[in-house]
């Protein structure tokens, strides 16, 4: 299995990455985890936006999800013709929201174009891969996940506050892409996002074997988040950079 770093800024793009996106890929099945805004023409640096096999959205805010909306253009809009649809997976009422967001009416909204499967915690089969979701911490409803094959797993928090459930997605799991939005001895919002040094704590109690720290906002020192996360974390560590590539064996 492999995970390519296509997007990795939180909350807005910054000069050097897109919002959220994630490109995961195993027996030649390609997923994105996410689709923030901004990812889909950097995802081209990396892969056929047209072999794209399924579409994550972890939640409905606009860093996470709003490229789909170009991405339903292109798609649907091939000069050849329509691209067959693919699988959208995503929370309650990803098909309307993702029609709104466009201007669309919501009957038949993009779902000639996209498959769209509404999230529920528990367990599914994604192409080749099992992956299990459930409900994390945040202000509108969102989900982390964790992806198997062939006995490797990462696991990806989406936006999350500190919860038990994304420690117990991220058990024993070989590579934790976990947000790290906020910094240490300041003021933010409850129940919204992880510091630095939360998301090593979590990373710590699943026992990761990696932390990789994403959701990074422009505004914030990067360096300082990892420095908060080598507080609480023992493993390795890095920063999600567009266009770095772990490829996972168990």
């Amino acid at each position: 299995m492999r995970l390519t770093i296509i997007g990795s800024s939180g909350s807005f793009p910054s000069p050097e990455s897109p919002a959220s996106c994630y490109l995961v890929e195993a027996d030649g099945f390609r997923m994105l985890l996410d689709l923030g805004n901004g990812a889909l023409g950097a995802l081209q640096r990396y892969a056929d936006i047209y072999q794209i096999d399924a579409v994550y959205l972890s939640h409905l805010h606009a860093d996470h999800c709003f490229d789909l909306c170009s991405y339903w253009v292109a798609r649907t809009f091939f000069p050849g013709g329509p691209k067959p649809p693919i699988p959208v997976y995503g929370p309650p009422g990803v098909a309307r929201r993702m029609a709104e967001a466009y201007g669309l009416d919501p009957d038949p909204g993009m779902t000639e174009t996209f498959d769209f499967q509404e999230l529920a915690p528990g367990q599914r089969r994604i192409g080749p891969m099992t992956v299990h979701v459930d409900r994390v911490n945040h202000p509108v409803e969102a989900f982390g996940i964790r992806v198997e094959h062939n006995g490797s797993s990462l696991t990806y928090s989406g936006d999350t506050g500190a919860c038990d459930e994304i420690v117990e997605l991220a058990r024993d799991t070989d590579l934790f892409l976990c947000e790290a939005s906020f910094h240490d001895h300041r003021e933010h919002p409850k129940d919204m996002h992880l510091t630095g040094s939360e998301a090593g704590q979590h990373a710590q109690r699943a026992a990761a074997r990696r932390l990789v720290l994403t959701h990074l906002v422009p505004w914030n020192d990067d360096e300082r988040t990892l420095a908060e996360a080598r507080t609480t974390f023992d493993g390795p560590i890095d920063l999600a950079r567009p266009g770095a590539v772990y490829d996972l064996a168990p």
